[in-house]
């Protein structure tokens, strides 16, 4: 299941969910360079040319956010944890690239109607970058609540915007429900 599976979740959790589980193992979005590149120009496309050191930047963040988001859910899967151990080092490196690249809002006139661009220092990925962070960090302190996602084998997060909604996807509460399903009737 891709984390493009959940596109209407905020820019930080669709950054979480680039580790999601796969059949057999974890599947990483930025292994590759290629799978990365395409992963960011879905954000902004002047970052599509962004190198190995973009890549492991935006990874580091994504660590960090997926360690904040254990910390702040109280998730204890296993499998979703984060290759950052410390929240104190989680918070760091969150802050640190929220810090990369201020950026501020330019309008501009296209055609016969006004327009938003983002402009600030740094380079389109390192925009980008402090943009996850900065929305990172409002996601975690804000009033959004941020769920990690108990599904079988689940690995992602997402924000809880229903009452009921338990899991990341139908796909995974389906597969919750089978589950309880056998295990009540495997005795039997």
């Amino acid at each position: 299941m891709p984390a493009t599976l959940l596109p209407d979740e905020p820019a930080p959790v669709r950054l979480m969910n680039t580790v999601w589980a796969g059949r057999s193992a974890l599947t990483d979005d930025f292994d590759t360079l290629e799978g990365f590149r395409a992963w960011v120009a879905a954000f902004d496309p002047a970052a599509a040319a962004a190198g190995d050191g973009e890549r492991e930047r935006f990874r580091a963040l994504r660590d960090a956010l997926r360690r904040l988001a254990a910390f702040a859910t109280g998730d204890t899967r296993p499998a979703a944890a984060s290759a950052i151990e410390e929240v104190e080092v989680a918070v760091a490196e969150v802050n640190r690239a929220a810090a990369l690249a201020p950026a501020w809002p330019v309008l501009e006139l296209r055609g016969d109607g006004l327009a938003a661009r983002a402009a600030g220092a740094g380079g389109p990925a390192d925009r980008l970058l402090a943009s996850f962070a900065a929305q990172g960090i409002a996601l975690l302190t804000g009033p959004a609540a941020l769920r990690a996602c108990y599904g079988p084998n689940c690995v992602l997060y997402f924000t809880k915007d229903h009452p009921r909604r338990e899991w990341c996807s139908a796909g995974c509460g389906n597969r919750a429900r089978a589950a309880r399903h056998y295990a009540r009737h495997r005795g039997a």
